[in-house]
């Protein structure tokens, strides 16, 4: 189908690019979605980040390249490493050896192939959602920002969220939400064109104060409820991607993801994971 041959055509691009410097907006543009999506979708449905499939897969073509008897500081700048101390580095966290030792008897080292995406059906837990159609809304709070590769946000976001808590944000956030929708929002404005800002946030119209303001873009949303922990969010933002969307006829749009927390204990969370998206073409 045409979400998964979209996927199919940006490991094709990234075979014919391991050598060179990979455009991640082309990544994109194959698959018809905004970078920030590109690299979400990409983790879900592959298990692994898009940079660390990039490095195994360059690894595993230099460890051939080395078998074969390439130099190695050849071999390291051919896959974009201008300093020998970066390719080792890197090589070693790969295969558990230095690239110099590889030709030694007995020194094994690890393949990756590429990757090739398939939708698989089978009889999975039901999953609950709704479509919202909805105007601009404007939001208060504070934000921080994203980096363009996202694993490297995995702490920065729960410590943002720790230091919400402690210093009473969030129980003064609580108090200017008078909009829809109605709960404590994490909100990720990572569009193309903008700079990528991670928000915790609450939909308002009251002055914002000392905190800042950002209006979120009118849109379509699959809205799906959950409950549980942040873990559990994990789980069903990684079934909305790899379950959901391949089949359902839409793609994703270019608003931001919203989380909305209705509820404010972090162990027994009830909350709606909000995904923009667009009826494919």
């Amino acid at each position: 189908m045409e979400w998964v041959d979209g996927l199919n055509r940006t490991i094709a691009y990234m075979e014919e690019h391991l050598t060179d410097e990979i455009d991640c907006g082309e990544l994109a543009r194959l698959a018809c979605c905004s970078v920030y999506h590109y690299q979400r979708m990409f983790a879900c449905m592959a298990g692994v980040s898009l940079s660390e499939y990039i490095r195994r897969r360059r690894m595993s073509r230099a460890a051939a390249d080395l078998q074969a008897g390439k130099k190695v500081i050849d071999t390291g700048l051919k896959y974009g490493y201008q300093s020998p101390t970066a390719f080792n580095r890197a090589f070693q966290a790969v295969h558990g050896v230095a690239p110099s030792a590889i030709r030694e008897p007995g020194v094994t080292v690890k393949s990756f192939p590429p990757l090739r995406f398939t939708v698989v059906i089978k009889g999975a837990e039901e999953m609950e959602y709704r479509i919202e159609k909805r105007e601009a809304f404007r939001i208060v709070g504070i934000a921080a920002p994203l980096d363009r590769e996202l694993e490297k946000n995995f702490a920065a976001v729960p410590q943002m969220w720790g230091r919400a808590a402690a210093d009473g944000t969030i129980e003064r956030l609580a108090g200017m939400m008078d909009g829809l929708p109605a709960g404590l929002l994490g909100i990720s404005a990572c569009g193309d064109r903008e700079d990528w800002r991670y928000w915790i946030a609450v939909a308002s119209s009251q002055p914002a104060g000392d905190f800042q303001e950002y209006t979120v873009p009118a849109a379509t949303w699959a809205v799906f409820p959950g409950e549980g922990t942040n873990v559990s969010m994990q789980e069903l933002e990684r079934r909305i991607i790899t379950e959901w969307l391949p089949t359902s006829g839409y793609e994703y749009g270019s608003a931001p993801d919203v989380e909305v927390y209705l509820n404010p204990d972090p162990d027994n969370a009830r909350y709606e994971v909000w995904i923009p998206v667009v009826k494919r073409g």
